[in-house]
């Protein structure tokens, strides 16, 4: 028989054990399912592939002036009015396309037909005249060779037959003005292109100058950007040009086709043409916003690509894996290379570092890191979808 004290002890004890017992069992039971697969899976190394890593290497980046500006078409006209008529019809919408030669605009001709029937009608007159005072001319000067007329009746002949020719002549002239006058009001297409925006609608009013419709060859494209005064030194036509267009995702290449020799006395820029290198992957719209750097040079430094990077404000970070694990690493980063898109890498990843190349949101510091063969690298391996991103796998449901 055991004695009261140690008796006592014995029933401590076994509380102890019972309470601790139940505190565990109580925290097990109070996770829910998927805290238990989340952290199943925390567990578990991520399964990397090559493909899904970049490695940190030395590249060369061009280094040059930013250059800003806009998309505009080399062949373009602002096709005005040169005749003061009413608009009768405008065949040509924005967006059409339209061959050379093409009527686009129809103005009232009444008026200036009606100059032109009268300007024709003095001009047979004048011809009428003409011919009658040259005959009496001719006629006068076979009599004066054989005395049988005046020396001064020849004269005033030879000076209405002068007259005449000078009156058949401006009759001419004024029949080509109504002419020119008259096809004036037909406003064709100077060349093959796309009409870019039309001014006027039927009933308006053209007086001389004023705008009626634009065309532009879409095929003449060309970067018209604008560098800083101070950086115009170091460029050069036949420079290499990387830039960017606002609604394109890819990036263009181009050469300096000319800089203008005059900067802006407002904005002290100057204006530079820059050529599409490849004319048939060009933008087909003007006015797209433009921006990239002439590569005036070029220098070598570590870059990484802006896939891999993690941006936070002003901060960047990038995920480097090193000894089977996941490291968050604060990165600094330079200005950007315009032919691939990379920065310059200051600081925070030397060179030969392996970093996560499209990091997700899911990723956390110091996670196991498995890296595993890819998709095809073996007959025998079964088809699975190719792995772009980390993929964590999760236990069933259940096990």
């Amino acid at each position: 028989m055991l004695r009261p004290s140690l008796l006592i002890v014995s029933l401590i004890c076994v509380l102890t054990m019972g309470l601790s017992a139940c505190d565990k069992g109580g925290k097990s039971a109070g996770m829910s399912e998927a805290d238990k697969k989340s952290k199943a899976a925390a567990e578990r190394p991520l399964q990397v592939t090559a493909e899904d890593l970049l490695t940190i290497r030395s590249n060369a980046l061009a280094s040059g002036p930013v250059i800003t500006g806009s998309i505009q078409p080399e062949r373009r006209a602002d096709l005005r009015a040169e005749v003061s008529a009413i608009v009768l019809q405008v065949l040509k919408e924005n967006g059409e396309t339209v061959k050379k030669g093409d009527l686009l605009v129809r103005l009232d001709d009444t008026s200036i037909r009606d100059l032109m029937t009268s300007a024709e009608a003095a001009s047979r007159a004048a011809l009428q005249n003409f011919d009658q005072a040259e005959r009496q001319f001719q006629r006068l000067k076979t009599l004066r060779t054989s005395g049988m007329t005046s020396t001064q009746q020849l004269e005033d002949a030879e000076i209405r037959r002068n007259n005449a020719q000078s009156d058949l002549v401006a009759a001419k002239a004024r029949t080509v003005q109504a002419r020119q006058q008259l096809e004036r009001t037909l406003v064709r297409a100077p060349f093959d292109g796309i009409v870019s925006e039309r001014k006027v609608s039927n009933g308006d009013t053209a007086q001389i100058g004023k705008e009626l419709v634009k065309v532009i060859d879409p095929t003449s494209m060309r970067f018209q950007g604008l560098v800083s005064a101070d950086k115009i030194n170091k460029v050069k036509p036949g420079q290499t040009v990387g830039f960017r267009i606002n609604g394109y995702e890819q990036e263009f290449t181009g050469k300096v086709k000319r800089v203008d020799p005059a900067a802006n006395v407002t904005t002290r820029q100057v204006e530079v043409m820059v050529e599409f290198a490849d004319s048939a992957n060009q933008p087909r719209v003007s006015g797209l916003y433009a921006e990239g750097r002439i590569e005036a040079g070029s220098t070598q430094s570590l870059t990484i690509a802006n896939a891999a990077l993690i941006r936070d404000g002003d901060k960047a970070s990038a995920w480097r894996v090193k000894d089977g694990e996941l490291k968050k690493v604060s990165v600094v980063i330079g200005e950007r290379d315009p032919r691939r898109g990379d920065y310059a890498l200051r600081s925070g990843l030397l060179d030969g570092d392996k970093i996560i190349a499209n990091p997700m949101s899911t990723l956390k510091d110091g996670q196991k890191v498995q890296l595993v063969a890819s998709a095809g690298t073996t007959a025998a391996a079964p088809a699975q979808p190719a792995i772009k991103a980390i993929v964590a796998t999760e236990p069933a449901a259940g096990k």
